[in-house]
């Protein structure tokens, strides 16, 4: 019997616990106020549209939906990117953000890469999509857990030790599971090492607008690298904006030196896919390319991701101001400070453990806590427990 996964477990947990105040702060999905799943209005009118256009259910090709594709690729590198008015992105639908990782840690493995370095913490399942694609996961330092911030100086020293041409994984934005994102300064101290050491960056955007609220404000550092003359590869997601979990919606783009290079790029995505699921499905994909070009749903989009931020920026303060008015010892402003979906608390695992023995509140092993799961009405007991496990009592 294989162990139970260590986000997705924590559901089949919840699921059994009777505590009728029981909270699930596990798994990474957008919910409401009242704790309820969310499907943004923007979404519902798409389906309609698609529904009276009557569209087949024909396969897609290999790399997809092609109008789905050119829509991911503006919504991420921008309208006017030089990079696609050059032609110069291989670009495929995946499945969702973890087929596109799986599909390039497959091509990187496949034409001689042996490892690729991953921040420390990243979403744990990116050390398996990596390690069964072949390829040695390696890790430089991304967050001083002493600080509850990040762990620049090391992260900077970690990059340029790394051997050259080696491909390394950076989270465009709202880092996970930290939440917590360099500054464009930052940025740009990285792009300066990624150049001087010849690195391959590998970005993975799962929250292109969930994170700020403001899509082209979270895309600020892939366009910078772009416009530094990068190189580079971009996976999305389009689980978390666009609230489509179930129907794994990803793109992955590689953006290339010149046109014909991009074209024979593709062609290798391609050769990898094939065996692999062989082609993407449609739906999710034709929701997606439906809000995209069409500027009234698209502007319904962008004012419903900044909804979703704001409702769970005010629940970070909410919790703080709840910690600290109960008298906690420590200091939460990390909370406050860090942006996203998560939070990365600073409980240990054993705090964890008591957490989900004691108040029935579920959070993965590292303390990361799902902020789409804090309420209005249950942000109270969330704080009061985390204050009782984490007093001494």
């Amino acid at each position: 019997m294989g162990p139970p996964d260590p986000i997705l477990g924590l559901n089949e947990a919840y699921a059994k616990d009777v505590n009728p105040n029981k909270v699930n702060l596990g798994v990474g999905a957008y919910r409401d106020d009242t704790g309820s799943p969310y499907v943004l209005k923007c979404v519902r009118d798409a389906e309609e549209i698609i529904k009276n256009n009557n569209e087949n259910h024909e396969y897609a090709p290999i790399t997809g939906c092609p109008d789905f594709v050119k829509e991911a690729m503006a919504f991420a590198y921008g309208d006017d990117s030089k990079v696609l008015t050059e032609n110069r992105v291989a670009a495929t639908q995946t499945l969702s953000g973890t087929g596109g990782l799986r599909v390039m840690g497959e091509l990187l493995a496949k034409f001689g890469h042996k490892h690729i370095y991953v921040p420390n913490p990243t979403w744990g399942n990116h050390i398996p999509i990596f390690g069964n694609a072949g390829l040695e996961v390696r890790k430089y330092r991304y967050y001083d857990a002493a600080k509850s911030g990040l762990d620049f100086n090391n992260l900077i020293a970690d990059l340029k030790d790394a051997p050259e041409e080696s491909a390394v994984l950076l989270h465009v934005c709202a880092h996970n599971p930290t939440g917590m994102d360099p500054t464009m300064e930052q940025w740009k101290h990285i792009s300066d090492v990624v150049k001087e050491r010849k690195l391959l960056p590998f970005f993975d955007c799962a929250y292109q607008g969930f994170a700020s609220g403001n899509a082209p404000q979270d895309a600020a550092p892939l366009r910078m690298f772009i416009e530094e003359g990068h190189e580079l590869a971009l996976v999305q997601s389009f689980s978390k904006n666009f609230g489509l979990y179930g129907q794994r919606v990803g793109a992955l783009s590689i953006v290339c030196g010149n046109e014909d290079e991009a074209k024979k790029v593709l062609s290798q995505l391609k050769i990898v896919i094939r065996p692999m699921y062989s082609n993407p499905p449609r739906h999710g994909a034709r929701i997606v390319r439906t809000v995209l070009s069409d500027d009234e749903l698209k502007a319904e989009f962008i004012d419903q991701c900044s909804d979703m931020a704001s409702r769970i920026n005010s629940m970070r303060v909410k919790l703080v101001d709840r910690l600290s008015t109960s008298g906690s010892n420590r200091s939460w402003d990390h909370i406050t400070s860090q942006i996203g979906m998560f939070a990365y608390s600073g409980l240990t695992k054993d705090e964890v453990e008591t957490l989900r023995e004691r108040h029935s509140i579920y959070c993965t092993l590292d303390g990361r806590i799902s902020m789409a799961g804090v309420t209005s009405g249950n942000v109270g007991y969330i704080g009061d427990a985390i204050n009782d496990v984490t007093s001494g009592k």
